[in-house]
């Protein structure tokens, strides 16, 4: 695709982050990552993204994104698939130019390793990876990665590959301004921990869509929620919201890295071999999948 082109994918509907299989090993786990990429695909989501951050980027070695990019194109149809990205500027630009090989049609720029850096910095760095490829760009704004307005317009300026504007800081101040300034220049994603929780608020600020985490689980509430909110239907909202998404927060709350951790239970009670998720993070306790079996048990495939 197109840089244009996978901007208007990225806003033509919900989005989601396919978590990354492993084996009993620790390796990426090909085979039943496919099957889980190809179950999702048949769900209104225009575009999904593999090695994001709920598919552990952060644990990945730059040689496995692609082999994970890969996968997902392969397994994906006329899906479209957005890689992550990230880390220090050299390390993205190549895991940048890795995906762009095996066919990505365009990256999710995460937020830099470690340390904070002032507007310049971040400015140089999101502007030399955008202008390492030829696919479309989308930015994080999100923990140390925080793009200012004038930065952000300045890259707008002057990269037009940069597509797409991520929040997962939950300023709803900032947002509305960034939205208001750049208009149609960018596609607005909302990127909280369990978005629906948001969705409503950044809805009002300009964002006509966001990233669905359970839709890795849950694809078919994921998008009768997300429809649902479109057409103002909030009463149904607020149903699916006391159902579901509230004792799913109240599992995920329970301790640090579960945002990650309860979504590939979840997988896994769906019946994907999805296996473990890889240190740092840890997995849920008997107990706790327990209760995510309970949660998900009327949506089972």
């Amino acid at each position: 695709m197109t840089p244009q082109e996978i901007k208007v994918a990225l806003g033509a509907g919900l989005l989601s982050f396919p978590v990354t299989h492993f084996d009993d090993d620790g390796n990426f786990k090909s085979d039943s990552y496919a099957q889980h990429v190809e179950w999702l695909s048949g769900f209104d989501a225009p575009v999904l993204f593999a090695a994001g951050g709920t598919g552990e980027f952060f644990s990945l070695t730059p040689s496995e994104v692609p082999r994970i990019v890969a996968a997902a194109k392969e397994a994906a149809g006329k899906t479209a698939i957005v890689s992550g990205c990230g880390y220090g500027t050299e390390i993205a630009i190549e895991i940048a130019r890795s995906v762009e090989k095996v066919g990505a049609d365009g990256i999710l720029l995460l937020p830099h390793y470690l340390i904070d850096a002032p507007q310049e910095g971040m400015y140089h760095h999101v502007k030399r990876i955008c202008q390492s490829v030829g696919i479309g760009v989308m930015v994080y704004n999100r923990d140390n990665s925080i793009l200012g307005v004038e930065t952000l317009q300045r890259l707008c300026d002057e990269c037009p590959n940069l597509v797409g504007f991520k929040d997962g800081t939950g300023d709803i101040g900032l947002v509305r301004q960034i939205t208001a300034t750049m208009g149609d220049r960018l596609t607005y994603l909302g990127g909280m921990p369990t978005a629906e929780l948001f969705a409503e608020a950044y809805l009002g600020a300009g964002f006509t869509t966001y990233s669905s985490a359970v839709f890795n689980f849950v694809p078919g509430l994921a998008v009768e929620f997300y429809k649902a909110l479109r057409a103002g239907e909030r009463e149904r909202c607020e149903t699916i919201l006391r159902d579901f998404f509230y004792p799913f927060m109240a599992i995920r709350s329970r301790r640090k890295g579960y945002a990650v951790s309860a979504v590939k239970a979840g997988v896994r009670l769906q019946g994907f071999a999805a296996g473990k998720v890889r240190p740092p993070l840890d997995d849920l306790t008997a107990e706790e999948e327990d209760m995510m079996a309970q949660l998900i048990a009327p949506w089972k495939r």
